[in-house]
């Protein structure tokens, strides 16, 4: 069978200056849309090598590059964050690197973009700060109490549904996908997936009301945006984590807040 091949023209967001943030907004850096003419690409070809030759083209013609992350290209790290014609990552319901350009059969124009979100600053190109995501997580997405020593696993008695729940939310990459699906650039998935995670399994009980308490005041002071159920984020993301998780994470910010020794 030959090989097939596509020619489109590829629309790409270049921006040389960062985004900057001055009294709580954030500044534009600039930038715009650079159209690239892409032709003879194998529909066998990943996303992210399609990009690596149109590079590869700008750097033997004496250009710059264009700036995207990516790690390690197997749709786990999670790092990989375009805005595809439209999409987070792209038309497919997965990360970036792992959508092939057979999904853009008959597409003539592709438009990439970096995420679009006041706690996401761009710093180059495609390329976003996520620093919010870690502040999240550094705020209390941890288990600090002392919980015992190492027990085997099948000795803590953990209901298969109840696991499977955690196991469900731990899948979550923090890509930024939901934020940028998100007309609110919400980050309220992503913060309930990590709250559940730990919500759900005994070791997490200690410190599950300072959890949420300490995750949802650091996100609100990230500046992400309120989620208002449309259910653009679950669509989108990846790893299909479920909106359940937002509910779970405001019953548990409901709990702490009523139980809380402050009021």
């Amino acid at each position: 069978m030959a090989e097939e091949l596509l020619n489109f023209k590829l629309h790409v967001w270049r921006q040389a200056k960062a985004d900057k943030k001055v009294n709580g907004s954030l500044q534009s850096g600039g930038g715009k849309m650079v159209t690239y003419p892409m032709k003879d690409i194998s529909t066998d070809m990943s996303f992210l090598e399609m990009l690596d030759i149109l590079n590869e083209d700008l750097l033997r013609k004496g250009e710059e590059p264009v700036a995207f992350d990516h790690d390690c290209r197997e749709g786990i790290c999670g790092m990989c964050s375009l805005y595809i014609n439209g999409h987070p990552h792209g038309p497919e319901q997965t990360t970036t690197c792992q959508l092939h350009m057979r999904s853009f059969r008959g597409v003539k124009d592709i438009y990439v973009e970096p995420w679009r979100a006041k706690a996401f600053p761009v710093v180059k190109d495609l390329v976003v700060d996520r620093g919010a995501f870690d502040r999240i997580i550094q705020a209390g997405g941890f288990i600090s109490v002392n919980t015992g020593v190492n027990v085997d696993a099948n000795e803590i008695p953990i209901p298969k549904e109840i696991a499977d729940m955690a196991m469900d939310a731990a899948t979550c990459i923090g890509c930024g996908a939901c934020v940028a699906a998100c007309k609110n650039a919400s980050a309220m998935l992503f913060v309930s997936a990590k709250v559940s995670q730990l919500a759900l399994l005994p070791q997490g009980y200690a410190e599950r009301k300072t959890r949420v308490e300490k995750m949802v005041a650091q996100m609100d002071a990230e500046g992400f945006g309120s989620c208002t159920n449309t259910g653009a984020c679950e669509a989108e993301c990846p790893k299909e984590i479920s909106l359940t998780n937002i509910a779970r994470m405001n019953r548990e910010y409901l709990f702490a807040k009523l139980t809380s020794d402050n009021v």
